[in-house]
């Protein structure tokens, strides 16, 4: 699953060229070259072995150790393996998220760490340092913990913040069309909280309407302020849902 997940990752993006989906045949580092790297991981020749430790770790059911627990050091461990040439850091917090939701800790992978782990990057690579230097393992567990809360509030906040959004727009936009025209723009707003930027032509063929009648709907949208333009030019324009996405970046 590791390496699907991986290869996804780096689709089209940094590191697209650095063996996605394998793990590393080569010696990395972090820093900026390895005679002066702030860390060098394992040899590439025992990232097989040391992975296979991990994922017995993580699926060891002799003692019971807290899901919570056992991620942040399951993270700790994945980074300082860094098993792949790029990408360790986004698929390590990713896996934070998946294991979580296979314990049932949470119902859907949605635990977003990356903010809280950028927000406080000289913190976390400190106590990472920390651990391999030093065995600072409950510091480590402590950050972690303080993340997961921290994370856990703020996501509780912006959904209770979309609900407020959704009810306001459906009391006070949606009413002032007509019966058919509401089914077509209540679809589409059900389309916009999954993917809040549109153009016509997508609202065109989500409605199975016509051009003229999506076109019609987009700007009552953008009238109403739901929706805004945000290309400025009169053709291939595009429409942002702006005020749900400005939930996710206060």
């Amino acid at each position: 699953m590791l390496w699907e997940a991986h290869a996804t990752l780096l689709q089209g993006v940094r590191g697209a060229t650095k063996q996605p989906g394998e793990f590393r045949t080569s010696q990395n580092w972090i820093g900026v070259s390895l005679k002066n790297a702030v860390f060098v991981p394992p040899h590439h020749e025992r990232v097989g072995e040391l992975m296979s430790d991990l994922e017995k770790f993580l699926h060891d059911d002799t003692h019971y150790v807290s899901p919570l627990i056992k991620i942040a050091i399951a993270h700790y461990q994945f980074e300082t393996i860094h098993p792949f040439l790029d990408g360790n850091g986004r698929l390590g917090r990713l896996l934070v998220s998946l294991y979580l939701a296979s314990e049932q800790i949470l119902v859907k992978p949605a635990l977003y760490l990356s903010d809280y782990f950028e927000r406080n990057k000289t913190a976390y690579v400190d106590h990472l340092m920390a651990v391999r230097q030093g065995n600072h393992l409950r510091e480590w567990l402590l950050f972690f913990l303080h993340g997961v809360a921290e994370t856990a509030q703020s996501s509780i906040a912006v959904f209770k913040s979309i609900l407020l959004l959704k009810e306001r727009i459906d009391s006070d936009v949606l009413p002032h069309f007509g019966v058919r025209r509401q089914e077509n723009a209540q679809q589409l707003m059900r389309y916009l909280y999954r993917k809040p930027v549109v153009d016509v032509k997508t609202v065109t063929e989500l409605l199975e309407t016509t051009q003229k009648t999506a076109g019609s709907l987009v700007d009552d949208l953008v009238s109403y302020g739901v929706l805004a333009e945000i290309t400025g030019q009169r053709r291939n324009r595009l429409f942002v849902f702006r005020e749900y996405l400005g939930l996710f970046t206060r």
